[in-house]
């Protein structure tokens, strides 16, 4: 199905503020939500907004719960998320780091008692959009089998990097396993078989069942998917491990909460980490020259030469701003059974009948 951008817009701020969000707040989220969908990203876009009804109505998510700074240092901060909702959590915590780095140069802010915070680039483009660099990473219930092993023992741990440049910026951000829980939850939903080399079976052999994969990570029975890189050493799956790794030592553990391997989606809480950076790139010399080189050296590789049968090059976040262009003037594509999970939530937030809205 093609929906509007505006009509979905208008569902899920409805919803949010069903549940006793603010307007505002409501805002944020929905926009965190739709920009994934409008980037392409739809396993953290609209589909995802099951998951938050059951956990905001399980009271994983806190509404009405404000952030609070717990450690701070000119340039750094410590943030109890206070289990509020993740984008709200993320948005306050780059804001920060965007103030400290107008005013020292570099913010770096560590976040805690979280929960799931939407695309990591989300945030990075606020600091780009203010001719800042940005930085973010989070981590996530296990759901990575680190190599040589058939355990998850980290999440999915994505690492975003934004910097501006011309005529488009650079925005970086990928998960550190070959894919996000997100895309077995698409591929179930399409009653698709997981290319192989995805995921693992719990007694650690290459698994195409997602719904199988999927319930053996939330029970914690072993298996999972696999680093960036897949299985072993030979095509450099350990490198995503150690990605992984970082992105749990500037997550989790700076910030004091839990690793991925304590952290699970059917607890009372989530108690996620992330972690912003707002980087002053004048730091190093002339911002124009600095971007100017940038730019230039993006417009090198978009014109280098092509392998056979190709005739694009493209740099990172292309594709994203060129699909959010077509999807604000054509609509945002949305599964069938993610459509009859919106009817759901809409009749039991008293929104709108689910039959009529399933007609609409």
């Amino acid at each position: 199905m093609i929906i509007p951008y505006e009509r979905l817009l208008s569902f899920c701020t409805d919803c949010f503020m069903a549940y006793g969000f603010s307007q505002p707040d409501a805002l944020r989220v929905t926009d965190v939500l739709l920009t994934a969908d409008l980037f392409g990203i739809e396993s953290h876009g609209i589909q995802r907004l099951a998951r938050y009804h059951d956990e905001i109505r399980r009271g994983m998510v806190v509404v009405g719960a404000q952030p609070a700074v717990v450690r701070e240092t000119p340039v750094s901060a410590v943030i109890d998320g206070c289990q509020a909702m993740g984008q709200l959590v993320g948005s306050f915590a780059m804001d920060l780091a965007i103030e400290k780095a107008r005013r020292t140069g570099i913010g770096l802010v560590a976040v805690r008692n979280s929960n799931h915070y939407g695309i990591a680039g989300y945030y990075t483009r606020m600091a780009c959009e203010q001719d800042l660099i940005g930085v973010s990473m989070t981590n996530t219930e296990a759901i990575m089998v680190p190599t040589f092993g058939r355990r998850a023992m980290l999440g999915t741990d994505p690492i975003a990097l934004a910097m501006p440049a011309d005529p488009i910026p650079f925005l970086f951000d990928a998960a550190t396993t070959v894919v996000p829980r997100g895309k077995l939850e698409v591929m179930r939903k399409k009653g698709q078989p997981l290319p192989l080399g995805w995921a693992l079976d719990a007694s650690g052999q290459v698994s195409a069942d997602a719904g199988a994969v999927l319930e053996q990570i939330i029970g914690q029975l072993g298996g999972g998917i696999l680093p960036l890189g897949g299985a072993g050493e030979t095509l450099g799956g350990h490198k995503g491990y150690g990605l992984a790794l970082i992105c749990e030592l500037f997550t989790g553990i700076l910030a004091g909460g839990p690793t991925a391997n304590h952290l699970s989606s059917v607890a009372a809480r989530a108690d996620l980490s992330h972690s912003f950076w707002a980087i002053d790139y004048g730091m190093f010399g002339d911002k124009a020259a600095i971007r100017s080189r940038f730019s230039a050296y993006l417009e090198e590789l978009r014109c280098s030469d092509k392998a056979e049968g190709q005739n694009r090059i493209y740099t990172h976040g292309e594709k994203e701003l060129e699909n959010q262009k077509a999807r604000l003037r054509d609509g945002i594509p949305v599964l069938d059974k993610t459509w009859q999970e919106l009817a759901r939530i809409a009749s039991e937030l008293g929104l709108y009948d689910a039959g009529l809205f399933a007609r609409l």
